[in-house]
């Protein structure tokens, strides 16, 4: 499991609607960490750097 992490929501979320994101950087392990802000408790997904910066100039287009 990952020390502590410093979660926020993605600006993209709202309050009231589906898609509610939380986002952490690890700067130990070099990843992005991505949850449900809905559910804190599931799983979680991590993403190496590289990854992350490809899927999100993807998902930007």
């Amino acid at each position: 499991m990952t020390p502590e992490l410093n979660w926020f929501k993605s600006s993209y979320s709202s309050n009231d609607g589906p898609e509610c994101v939380e986002i952490a950087i690890a700067p130990a392990d070099t990843k992005v960490h991505v949850r449900d802000s809905k559910n804190t408790q599931r799983a979680q997904l991590a993403f190496a750097d590289d990854a992350w910066t490809e899927f999100v100039a993807f998902a930007s287009y």
